[in-house]
Order: C-alpha cells, then sequence, then structure tokens
C-alpha cells in the first residue's frame, strides 16, 4: 500500500474511534504529526489502533502505565497534549 492510501486509512480509524473524546484525541493527534512519520512510525501507530480506547487514552493522559510495545517516541508526543483544541 503506497503511503498516501496508508495515511488515508489511518487518518480514518484515528477519527473514527466510537466517542467524542477518543476522536479528538487520538484524530487530533494524527493531524497534527502524521506528516512526519516514518513507515516505522505508521507501523506503530497501526498496531497502537488495535488497542481500546480507554487504554490509549489512559497511557496518553499517563493515568496508567503504557505496556513496553507502546513506549515509543510516537506516544511520548501525545502525552503532551498539544494538539488537543480547547473551547474559550
Amino acid at each position: 500500500m503506497d503511503r498516501e492510501t496508508r495515511l488515508k486509512r489511518l487518518k480514518f480509524r484515528s477519527w473514527h474511534r466510537g466517542t467524542r473524546e477518543a476522536d479528538l484525541m487520538i484524530g487530533g493527534y494524527f493531524d497534527a504529526h502524521s506528516a512526519t512519520w516514518s513507515n516505522a512510525d505508521m507501523d506503530w501507530f497501526e498496531t497502537f489502533l488495535e488497542e481500546q480506547d480507554v487504554d490509549i487514552m489512559a497511557w496518553a493522559m499517563g493515568v496508567q502505565p503504557a505496556p513496553a510495545q507502546f513506549d515509543h517516541p510516537v506516544l511520548h508526543a501525545m502525552r503532551k497534549m498539544d494538539f488537543v483544541p480547547v473551547a474559550k
């Protein structure tokens, strides 16, 4: 699969998680950072998206420690939460 098709697929999966909170966190992160990902980062993110939203959100917010396989620079960047829009 070419890079563009793969990114479109990941974008859809990132923004259609099932809850608005997960969509904003995972989809927002994808939109903000995916353009710079390597193929290895995309591989990792594809595997990451297979996990439950509640787990992803807990790992990203630092509420629970991430399993070793998900302790990755992509998750570390997600923890900054600088991509989530805040209503004023």
